[in-house]
C-alpha cells in the first residue's frame, strides 16, 4: 500500500496539468490519500482547482520558467524575488516533511532536487527529456554540436544521481526510447509513459467546429498559451495562414485559432480585422472570413480543436506535442520568445522528428505545408512516428498504479 501522505512538486504551467492528471488517478487508488502541493513556477492553479492546497505562497516571475531558454530571463527572475522564493519553498518543504510521506517531482532537475533535499522518499516524473533530443531508432541525430550527449544519455550524470538514490523509488519517463537509454545505464525501476495525451478525446462542441464545405483544408492554430508572446506568435500566424490561402486558392480553408482561456481574446480579433479578416455580424465577434478561408476563435474546445484539425500551424511547446501525438503534422515557426525561440524551435524538431516541419519564414508555410499534405506515404509515417514519441492515452492511470506499487 502506497504512504498516507504525498507532496507533489513542479515548475511549470504545462508540468502543473500532468501533476494534477496523475494525483487524480492516484486519488481514485487511495481515496484516503492525503495530498499537498508546492507549485515552484506560476500560482498553481491548476492544484487549487482539484482542491489539492498548496504548502508555500506562490509567485509568477517574469521568465515564466523559462530561464534556461536565456541568461537575461534569469537575470530579471533574480530581480523579481526567485532567491526569496526559493528560500520560502526550500523552508515550506522541509516543514511538511517533518510528518511521514512521501514527495513526488514533476518536471526536471529542479523539483527532483526538492524531493531529495526533502529527506523523504521520492519519485521523479521526468516531462522535459526525452532521448529523440539525440537520437532516433536508427542512432544520433545528424545536426548535433560535437559536445551533445557527452553523457551517454539525455540525463546528465547528477541528474541520474538523484535517480538513482535508495529514496529513489521510481522513475517515470516519457517514451519507451527513454526508458531503454536509463535501464541500460542501471536505473530502475523505469516507466515509460506519457500523461500528455490523456483527456484529449472529442466532446459534444467538436460537431460546432466541423467546417460547413466537406472538401475544406482544415488547420489549428496554435499560438502559445502566456501573454504577451502568444499574442506576437498571432501575428506570425496570420502571415502563415495567408500563405495557405494563396497556395490552396481557390479551395476553401478553415482555421481553428484554439486560443488558452487565461488569455485576452481581444488582441487576437483586433490582429485579425488589421489583417483584412471580417467579422460574420456583430453579434459573432468570433467567427471571421477572408478571401477563401474561414477561421473561429475559441477558447472552449481545445481538445475537439485537435481531434478535428488535419494539420497544424503551431508556436507552442505541450499544444504541439499534443497534435503530433495524434498522429498529425505540424508547422512550426521561430519565434522572439522568451519560449518559441529559435533554439526551442529547433529542439522541438529533434524531440518530434518527422512530425514537425520547422519552415523559416511565414510565405514558406503554405507551400510546405501542400507538399507534405500530398504525400501519402510521408502522412503515413508522421502518423506512426507521433504515436510512437507521444504514447497512447492513459498514462496517468498507469503512472498512478505505478507509484502506488513503488512509493
Amino acid at each position: 500500500m502506497m504512504v498516507s501522505r504525498l507532496l507533489c512538486i513542479s515548475n511549470g504551467h504545462g508540468e502543473d496539468a500532468i501533476a494534477v492528471r496523475i494525483l487524480t488517478a492516484l486519488r481514485s487508488h487511495q481515496p484516503t490519500l492525503d495530498i499537498a502541493a508546492l507549485s515552484l513556477v506560476g500560482e498553481g492553479t491548476a492544484f487549487q482547482k482539484h482542491d489539492i492546497p498548496l504548502v508555500a505562497a506562490t509567485k509568477t516571475l517574469p521568465s515564466g520558467g523559462f530561464i534556461y531558454m536565456d541568461s537575461r530571463q534569469l537575470a530579471r527572475d533574480v530581480a523579481g524575488g526567485l532567491m526569496q522564493l526559493t528560500w520560502t519553498q526550500l523552508k515550506s518543504l522541509k516543514q511538511w516533511a517533518k510528518g511521514d510521506g512521501a514527495v513526488l517531482a514533476v518536471g526536471d532537475i529542479v523539483p527532483a532536487a526538492f524531493a531529495w533535499w526533502s529527506g523523504l522518499p521520492y519519485a521523479i516524473v521526468g516531462t522535459a527529456k526525452s532521448a529523440y533530443y539525440l537520437r532516433n531508432e536508427q542512432g544520433r541525430l545528424a545536426d548535433l554540436p560535437w559536445y551533445a550527449g557527452w553523457a551517454n544519455s539525455i540525463y546528465l550524470p547528477w541528474e541520474r544521481w538523484l535517480m538513482n538514490r535508495d529514496r529513489c523509488r521510481a522513475v517515470v519517463v516519457r517514451d519507451q526510447l527513454t526508458q531503454l537509454e536509463l535501464q541500460q545505464l542501471g536505473i530502475s525501476p523505469v516507466l515509460a509513459a506519457n500523461p500528455m495525451m490523456d483527456g484529449l478525446g472529442a466532446t459534444a462542441q467538436g460537431a460546432q467546429l466541423q467546417p460547413h464545405i466537406h472538401h475544406a483544408l482544415t488547420i489549428v492554430l496554435l499560438p502559445g498559451s502566456r501573454a504577451p508572446e502568444a499574442y506576437a506568435n498571432w501575428q506570425v500566424i496570420l502571415s502563415a495562414v495567408e500563405s495557405v490561402l494563396r497556395q490552396y486558392a481557390p479551395r476553401q480553408v478553415y482555421c481553428l485559432g484554439a486560443i488558452a482561456p487565461a488569455l485576452d481574446l481581444v488582441p487576437f480579433r483586433q490582429a485579425l480585422e488589421e489583417a483584412g479578416w471580417q467579422a460574420e455580424g456583430d453579434h459573432v465577434r468570433n467567427h471571421f472570413t477572408y478571401q477563401n478561408g474561414g477561421l473561429i476563435l475559441t477558447q472552449m474546445a481545445y481538445s475537439d480543436c485537435l481531434q478535428v484539425a488535419q494539420v497544424a500551424i503551431a508556436m507552442a511547446g505541450t499544444a504541439t506535442e499534443q497534435f503530433v501525438g495524434l498522429g498529425k503534422p505540424a508547422f512550426t515557426l521561430p519565434g522572439k520568445g522568451p519560449q518559441f525561440t529559435p533554439t526551442f524551435a529547433k529542439l522541438q524538431t529533434r524531440l518530434l522528428g518527422e512530425s514537425v516541419v520547422l519552415v523559416e519564414t511565414a510565405d514558406q508555410v503554405g507551400a510546405a505545408m501542400e507538399s507534405v499534405l500530398a504525400d501519402v506515404d510521408r502522412l503515413n509515417s508522421i502518423q506512426h512516428n507521433g504515436i510512437r514519441r507521444l504514447g497512447e492515452p492513459g498514462a496517468a492511470e498507469a503512472i498512478a498504479a505505478f507509484l502506488a506499487q513503488h512509493l
